[in-house]
């Protein structure tokens, strides 16, 4: 497995495995400490596991979490979803910055987000399974949400959204949110 620092959003990662393929599809590690303690994380602050499925054009984000934040590690484990990271730590030297990815289950291509970053994606293919592993308790109380067509980020989704959820639909502007977060 390999680190590579993501330019645009200090502090994040990719991390790349090296898949196994033969006749019977491929193996390959997902997760593996000691890459993660050697790019500074904490392996150990990761503590809960979720996946959601996604069909082709579903919208998910942008999300964060106020308080502490949210640090995590995103995957796509099966499909392909374009993955967006808003930098939103006011301290940060990349601070507005704006990645974007393809993750696919080809490639099992894992992103870190830290803490203080919003993070989305869409779904490419007809299923995409998006797995995440968070560093804090879910706490529904700090969720936000950023709207994902703010002009001021300029996201270049990729395809007409066929579904969202409700509060994704309603997401205020991000500098309605920032505002917010300043008090």
């Amino acid at each position: 497995m390999k680190a590579t620092e993501v330019p645009q959003i200090a502090g994040a990662y990719l991390f790349a495995p090296t898949p196994y393929a033969d006749e019977r599809g491929f193996f390959c590690r997902t997760f593996d400490a000691d890459v993660v303690r050697a790019v500074g994380l904490d392996p150990d602050a990761f503590v809960q596991d979720s996946v959601s499925r996604s069909v082709r054009g579903v919208l998910r984000g942008l999300h964060l979490r106020s308080g502490a934040g949210e640090a995590k590690l995103v995957r796509c484990s099966y499909g392909r979803i374009f993955d967006v990271v808003v930098d939103l730590r006011p301290d940060s030297p990349t601070y507005r910055n704006r990645a974007f990815f393809e993750l696919s289950g080809e490639t099992q291509v894992t992103v870190y987000i830290p803490a203080g970053c919003a993070h989305g994606f869409q779904a490419l293919t007809g299923t995409a399974d998006t797995s995440y592993r968070i560093d804090r308790p879910h706490d529904p109380a700090e969720d936000v949400t950023i709207a994902f067509d703010d002009p001021e980020l300029a996201i270049p989704w990729p395809l007409p959204v066929t579904s969202m959820s409700q509060r994704d639909r309603e997401a205020p502007s991000l500098a309605e949110v920032l505002k917010h977060m300043e008090r």
